[in-house]
C-alpha cells in the first residue's frame, strides 16, 4: 500500500469563532478556514506540522441536508449537528488515492467514488484535494476517511509555513501524539484497522496500560475499553508549562496535554 500518515482529526462543532477562540486562550494558533461551497459546511483550523485538527461546522443546513454527495464527513454532520460536539473521523493521507481504494475495496470495504473537494480560503483562493470515504463501522467505530492533496508533503509544508499557516502555537512547542477511540474490544479493533490499512500493532503505549495501538508514521492510533464507540480523545506533546498535564474540554471532545518526554 502507498505510504499513509495521519493527516488530520475532524471536530463537529457549532460554532467556529468559539472554537477558534477557545484554541486562542489556551495560547494555540487557529484561524478560519473557509466554506466548502458544494456541501454547506466551513471550518477553521489548527495546525501542529502537517498534522492539524479541522473544526467542522454546518453553514448551511439546507444545502448540506440536500447535497449529493457520497461525503461521509458532511452527512454525519448534519446528522450529528447541533446535540453533538465531538470528534468525527481520522483523516488518513495516501500519495496514490487510486492504489489505496484498490487495496481498501480488496477488503470487502463499502467505498464511495473518489471526489474531488475545494473550499475557499480567507484569501480567496481555491484549496483543492482528492478524497473518499469508507461507509459502515467495525463494532460501532467508523472507519478513517483518506485524502490525497498536490504535490509531496515537503512541497506542502513549505507552502504552508510561507503562507503563515503552519505557524508556531503562542504557548510553545506542540505535537499530536495519539488518537485515543473508545471501543468495546481493542484488540479485535486494532487487529481490524491493522488489517485494512497495513498499520503495525504496537503494545500498550505509554499513554494507557490497558490499550491497544497501531503506529501510524511517528504518531499512534490507540484503541481504549469503554463505550462511545468513538474517537475521545486527542493526545498532544508540548513542552508549555501552561499547557503541560492540562486536558482543554470542548463539547465531547479532550484535548489531553503531555509534557515533552527529553
Amino acid at each position: 500500500m502507498s505510504s499513509l500518515q495521519w493527516d488530520h482529526t475532524v471536530h463537529y462543532v457549532n460554532d467556529l469563532e468559539q472554537a477558534v477562540q477557545t484554541f486562542t486562550d489556551n495560547g494555540l494558533a487557529a484561524f478560519p478556514g473557509g466554506s466548502h461551497k458544494l456541501w454547506g459546511t466551513h471550518n477553521a483550523l489548527s495546525y501542529f506540522g502537517l498534522n492539524y485538527v479541522e473544526f467542522l461546522a454546518v453553514e448551511n443546513r439546507d444545502l448540506a441536508e440536500s447535497a449529493d454527495t457520497a461525503n461521509l464527513v458532511v452527512k454525519d454532520a448534519v446528522k450529528l449537528l447541533p446535540e453533538h460536539e465531538g470528534f468525527s473521523r481520522v483523516a488518513i493521507r495516501t500519495d496514490n488515492i487510486e492504489q489505496t481504494a484498490s487495496l481498501l475495496n480488496q477488503q470487502g470495504l463499502k467505498l464511495s467514488p473518489v471526489m474531488d473537494g475545494r473550499r475557499l480560503n480567507r484569501q480567496g483562493q481555491w484549496i483543492e484535494w482528492r478524497m473518499l470515504t469508507i461507509g459502515g463501522h467495525f463494532q460501532g467505530l467508523v472507519y478513517p476517511f483518506v485524502i490525497q492533496w498536490k504535490g509531496t508533503d515537503e512541497q506542502r509544508q513549505q507552502e504552508l509555513k510561507t503562507a503563515g499557516i503552519i505557524t508556531p502555537h503562542p504557548a510553545g512547542a506542540v505535537e499530536v501524539r495519539a488518537a485515543v477511540f473508545s471501543v468495546p474490544d481493542p484488540v479485535a479493533t486494532a487487529a481490524h484497522w491493522s488489517c485494512i490499512l497495513g498499520l503495525p500493532v504496537r503494545n500498550a503505549g505509554p499513554w494507557d496500560g490497558n490499550s491497544v495501538s497501531l503506529a501510524i508514521g511517528d504518531k499512534a492510533f490507540v484503541f481504549r475499553q469503554g463505550t462511545g464507540e468513538q474517537m475521545q480523545e486527542l493526545l498532544l506533546a508540548t513542552d508549555a508549562p501552561g499547557l503541560a498535564g492540562r486536558t482543554i474540554r470542548f463539547g465531547q471532545a479532550n484535548y489531553v496535554f503531555t509534557g515533552i518526554a527529553t
